[in-house]
């Protein structure tokens, strides 16, 4: 008779032990798999994070641009950082063809200022230092607050995130 007794409370207890242990398990996994979600979320909110600005440094000055909220910006970014010697044209602007060609979204902005970025045609990133009138089509990348007077000569133009 005790060891109906002990048989039917180790029967009893048995019950009672084995499932707290799997909702330990459960919980572990659960807890395991929310982690891991959370990571996730974060790493995809990283890679998609908006620049709205870049840091220039143009002959040894540091410059912000203000990116415009579109794709030619942002394809832009994603290949910084890059270092460009860029020409001379028209005692108005600095220009390099890029060996990668953009997304564009083009259009006659009738007047350009100093300090607008922009693309001219896929590929050739344009600089103005000063303002005028124009016929030409550009996709606007950004605008660089108080640019100087670049002067006549080439000049290197570090942009970086």
């Amino acid at each position: 008779m005790k060891e109906r007794i002990l048989v039917s409370i180790l029967i009893i207890v048995s019950i009672f032990i084995i499932p707290s242990c799997d909702f330990k398990n459960n919980d572990n996994k659960i807890n395991n798999n929310v982690n891991s979600k959370k990571e996730t979320k974060e790493k995809e909110s990283n890679s998609n994070e908006v620049i709205n600005s870049v840091k220039v440094t143009i002959n040894g000055k540091q410059y912000t641009i203000q990116l415009e909220n579109n794709e030619t910006a942002e394809s832009f970014v994603n290949l910084l950082p890059q270092e460009f010697n860029m020409s001379e044209l028209n005692g108005n602007e600095k220009y390099i063809y890029l060996d990668t060609t953009l997304p564009t979204n083009s259009s006659n902005p009738k007047h350009i200022n100093s300090g607008d970025v922009m693309l001219y045609g896929n590929n050739c990133l344009v600089i103005f230092y000063k303002s005028f009138d124009t016929s030409y089509s550009y996709t606007i990348i950004g605008h660089i607050d108080n640019l100087d007077n670049l002067g006549n000569g080439n000049i290197t133009a570090k942009f970086e995130k």
